[in-house]
């Protein structure tokens, strides 16, 4: 890549006409000297990376501080302390990614940062997490790689390959499905996932009938989706973001291809995959899932504050993630105040309260939770597998097409 002249930082405290004092009110002045918090994250504003992480990310970061300065401030050790958000558009670049984060933590020497979006981004700032002992909450990172890095001040909110595609493989089984077909982008997050699923086939009775890569930024899957249909699988899977999940979506539905089971991820947990879709046509397609309103009270307080203040849903998949890992964070500066070591220590060794339920780490990993499906039924992105996380019935037979 050729080198790019550093981007402007777009600094915005995020202020509320709403803002009280709360429980701090005894003392005004102390407050009024509090300095702010400095945050600092890179999200993508522009390029391909833009619709996840405007639909997964940004919304909840700026939700959160909006938030928390209408309260007063986040609470630092008993001192409420307003928060400033210095943040910019990486262009969907992983250069610009490094090197802004690299900015904010080594120069600007900010309080803490926000995970930027995606499996790739957060895979090549990652050991600079580790350099500056910042901890970092990933909300959109699959990848077992990531683990295996034994990376310290890195943690993995996102069920990661392995306890993913075992999901899905047990529900294959439990629900009779005996042939599958599989398309995979071909970057970290497809190759990892479909080495997953490929190692979660090995003696399940279930035959890979077709199994093909794509580059990122495919315009056209018809030739493979037509292949695949000739074979006649019961269940397709793709491992797929945003664009490409709509994109095999609509052309199959083109081609009357319609099998069982259509699982396809990232996106189809996005409002914006069954408003396109329409709801009708999105009744029964599958995908990554972990949480919806259903889930717990307090997810379906977020929800309901996302909506009003955000003007649109959020997704029912890395939003909760999202929304989870703030939570953490918010409950670590609480107890340690800004101390990066003791808020590290907090997250790793400490079983975590949020809107998912528990979340716990064994390293990197999120081992709390379990890799969840989804499945649009009636205009609801329901959680339907394992069973005992469900928000509703597995559908076992995708309607056709609408």
């Amino acid at each position: 890549m050729s080198p790019r002249a550093p981007l402007p930082n777009r600094r915005s405290v995020i202020r509320s006409t709403a803002a009280t004092l709360g429980s701090f009110a005894v003392a005004p002045s102390l407050w009024a000297q509090a300095a702010p918090v400095r945050i600092g994250y890179t999200m993508s504003r522009t390029g391909p990376w833009t619709g996840g992480a405007q639909v997964s990310q940004e919304p909840n970061y700026l939700l959160w501080a909006e938030r928390q300065n209408a309260a007063g401030g986040l609470d630092v050790k008993g001192v409420k302390r307003k928060i400033e958000l210095i943040s910019s558009d990486d262009r969907s670049d992983v250069e610009t990614v490094v090197r802004t984060y690299e900015k904010l933590m080594g120069s600007d020497k900010v309080d803490l940062v926000l995970p930027p979006w995606g499996s790739n981004a957060n895979f090549a700032v990652a050991p600079l997490a580790n350099r500056f002992a910042y901890p970092f909450l990933a909300p959109t990172a699959l990848s077992r790689r990531l683990v295996e890095m034994k990376l310290p001040y890195f943690f993995l909110l996102l069920q990661q390959p392995k306890p993913m595609c075992d999901a899905i493989v047990d529900m294959f089984r439990a629900n009779g499905v005996r042939s599958v077909a599989c398309i995979y982008v071909d970057d970290l997050f497809g190759l990892e996932n479909y080495a997953a699923f490929k190692v979660a086939l090995q003696n399940s009775g279930i035959s890979l009938v077709e199994d093909k890569s794509y580059p990122g930024g495919v315009k056209d899957l018809l030739p493979v989706l037509r292949s695949i249909k000739d074979k006649n699988p019961d269940a397709f899977v793709g491992f797929t973001y945003p664009p490409d999940t709509i994109l095999a979506s609509r052309q199959a539905k083109e081609i009357g291809f319609n099998p069982k089971v259509f699982y396809a991820s990232v996106g189809t947990a996005f409002p914006l995959y069954k408003n396109v879709m329409t709801p009708a046509g999105a009744e029964g397609v599958m995908g990554m899932g972990s949480w919806n309103g259903k889930t717990s009270p307090g997810a379906k307080a977020y929800f309901d504050a996302h909506v009003a203040s955000q003007k649109k849903e959020p997704d029912r998949w890395a939003s909760g993630a999202c929304w989870a890992g703030l939570e953490i964070l918010t409950q670590a500066v609480k107890l340690n105040g800004l101390d990066r070591k003791a808020i590290r220590d907090y997250i790793a060794n400490t079983t975590h309260k949020t809107i998912l339920g528990d979340i716990r780490f064994a390293g990197s990993e999120n081992v709390g939770t379990p890799g969840t499906i989804g499945q649009w039924q009636n205009g609801e992105f329901e959680v339907v597998w394992p069973q005992a996380r469900a928000t509703a019935k597995l559908n076992t037979q995708k309607p056709a097409w609408s």
